[in-house]
């Protein structure tokens, strides 16, 4: 299925089939596929409702992480965002250089940066929110109110359960 194609374009399952000869049939079937394709629509969608405010779906997570948890260090935003050290580091660097979040030493161990949100950025999540709010509303559109919650329902129990040690 080629990424440019809009979602309600999406061939119906039968000429999938007849198109591909029964093997791409297969491969849309795979929830792996499916759930990267919703990534990219999710992505997709994000960046459209929030290009005005010059902000990623990851930039956002860890401002909203920053905001919620001053004093925390790179670290434990990775952990809050599910992110890895190093790509959440980048995304700090970026919102530092915006002016959206400040990094001071910490006094207890000067080694480490303990971040808090600026007013700027304080200012940007207040500004995005309802264009994140119609991002969210945009992904769900073809799911009634029901099938929202279980969807989200059915999402959370399968990250909580992969998050668990082995």
């Amino acid at each position: 299925m080629p990424s440019e194609m809009a979602l309600g374009e999406m061939l119906p399952e039968e000429a999938v089939r007849d198109a591909a000869h029964g093997g791409m049939d297969d491969v849309y079937s795979k929830p792996g596929h499916l759930i990267r394709r919703l990534q990219q629509i999710a992505v997709s969608v994000f960046a459209q409702e929030c290009a005005d405010h010059d902000i990623t779906p990851v930039q956002y997570a860890a401002l909203v992480a920053v905001r919620d948890n001053p004093g925390l260090d790179a670290t434990r935003i990775a952990a809050l965002v599910a992110f890895d050290r190093s790509t959440i580091g980048n995304v700090l660097e970026r919102l530092e250089g915006k002016a959206l979040i400040e990094r001071r030493a910490n006094p207890d161990d000067r080694r480490v940066k303990i971040l808090k949100i600026s007013r700027r950025g304080a200012r940007l999540l207040d500004a995005c929110e309802p264009a994140v709010l119609r991002a969210q509303d945009r992904m769900l559109d073809p799911l009634d109110a029901r099938e929202r919650k279980a969807f989200t329902t059915f999402m959370r129990r399968i990250i909580a359960q992969q998050d668990q040690p082995k």
